[in-house]
């Protein structure tokens, strides 16, 4: 791993649950264009591909056919790719505790978000993750040797991850997706995304972290977090504004601005398979 020491791993989340192509035509919806976007983003640097499904009206949606699709579409038109895909198990609010989790045992994703609590959602809804569903998603997950990307939008949701591995329900070493600036988690700021990192350490330690901050916070976070020595993700599930005022053209060029202030620093972007090593995720088959 010392050899490692220097890579930080760019995840791209391309699509989200909510962006439409009326917030920016570049949103990709369906999975020619997903599988498209994700394409692009490997070729720039990107080692994993969070990805969420949408309907045929474009609404989040837990569509096995759909995750499908996109998995078998990337392989056939681009079998080069190798990149890490990292399914989502949220994002559609009718779903249920099966249709959430369905899609693993079924085409065994490397990795799927775990998403460690509930919280109330931009002021607009309950994001409900109740034990019940937890114990259930994280058992299927060691069963199905698919790695947990830990996503916690508050200090609360560290503990709540700690609970679960002390129970042997997440496997160790963890790997946590600081989720920063979203509307009542909490705030996308240096001093925060500190005291969420020193808070894994001392919960959760030998854990791997990434994390990412929506709208304004974007930039300080990014930044804040490749000095930390954490990971990093980018894409249009979290900004569809490259720029104040300015809309991405495609979510590679967040992924080269990510792979760029990366270099700057004196670090490299990590390619897929070293991803897999730092994850602790087994090699590519």
């Amino acid at each position: 791993m010392a050899d490692l020491k220097n890579k930080r791993i760019i995840t791209i989340a391309t699509t989200g649950a909510y962006p439409q192509k009326s917030d920016n035509p570049a949103v990709p919806l369906t999975p020619k264009e997903i599988v498209e976007d994700v394409y692009e983003c490997w070729k720039a640097g990107a080692a994993i591909a969070h990805l969420h499904m949408r309907d045929d009206q474009g609404k989040g949606a837990m569509d096995i056919n759909k995750f499908r699709e996109t998995k078998e579409l990337l392989e056939k038109l681009h079998p080069d790719c190798d990149i890490i895909l990292n399914m989502t198990t949220s994002g559609d609010v009718l779903a249920t505790d099966e249709t959430r989790m369905h899609h693993l045992p079924a085409l065994h994703p490397e990795m799927a978000s775990y998403d460690c609590g509930t919280m109330n959602w931009q002021n607009s809804g309950i994001f409900q993750n109740r034990p019940e569903l937890l114990e259930k998603l994280g058992k299927l997950m060691i069963e199905e040797n698919v790695k947990p990307e830990i996503e916690v939008f508050d200090p609360g949701m560290i503990g709540n991850a700690a609970y679960y591995i002390k129970k042997g329900i997440i496997k160790t070493p963890a790997h946590f997706q600081f989720c920063m600036g979203v509307a009542n988690g909490i705030k996308g700021t240096m001093k925060n995304l500190v005291f969420m990192k020193e808070t894994m350490e001392q919960l959760c330690p030998g854990s791997t972290w990434s994390a990412f901050g929506v709208g304004q916070s974007a930039m300080e976070i990014m930044y804040g977090t490749i000095a930390m020595g954490g990971h990093i993700r980018v894409g249009m599930e979290d900004n569809v504004f490259y720029k104040k005022g300015e809309l991405a053209t495609s979510n590679r060029q967040f992924v080269e601005r990510a792979a760029r202030l990366i270099r700057e620093f004196g670090l490299e972007v990590a390619t897929p398979d070293e991803a897999r090593q730092i994850l602790s995720l087994p090699p590519r088959k």
